[in-house]
């Protein structure tokens, strides 16, 4: 993004589909380490590797060699952590015929 849209640009407002998508847009292409969801109490390991797509309307998570959540933008909830090092992603998986998710994605660190 150039130096005067940075400035000049007006943010979208939180929850609507163009804050959706340009947090889409921010995760696309991100290298996965590990993936991991809470349950019963507990931090499982879900997957290791593999990448954050997005593709027409679809946010992609695709980890261990296989798609691990498909989420539509219009419905994708994605927060940073605190750290930078990985994203909140929650949404109805469609890959599941739509049950509610939520996954902790960790990015692989690469020094800039």
């Amino acid at each position: 993004m150039s130096l005067l849209k940075r400035i000049f640009h007006k943010k979208a407002a939180p929850g609507s589909y163009a804050f959706r998508l340009e947090r889409a847009k921010e995760l696309h292409g991100q290298a996965v380490k590990y993936v991991t969801e809470h349950v019963d109490g507990n931090e499982d390991v879900v997957g290791r590797g593999g990448a954050l797509c997005l593709k027409d309307t679809e946010f992609i998570i695709d980890t261990s060699g296989e798609r691990l959540m498909v989420i539509d933008v219009s419905e994708l909830d994605a927060s940073y952590l605190m750290s930078g090092d990985g994203v909140i992603v929650k949404g109805p998986n469609k890959l599941e015929g739509g049950r509610m998710r939520t996954v902790t994605v960790h990015f692989v660190y690469y020094r800039k």
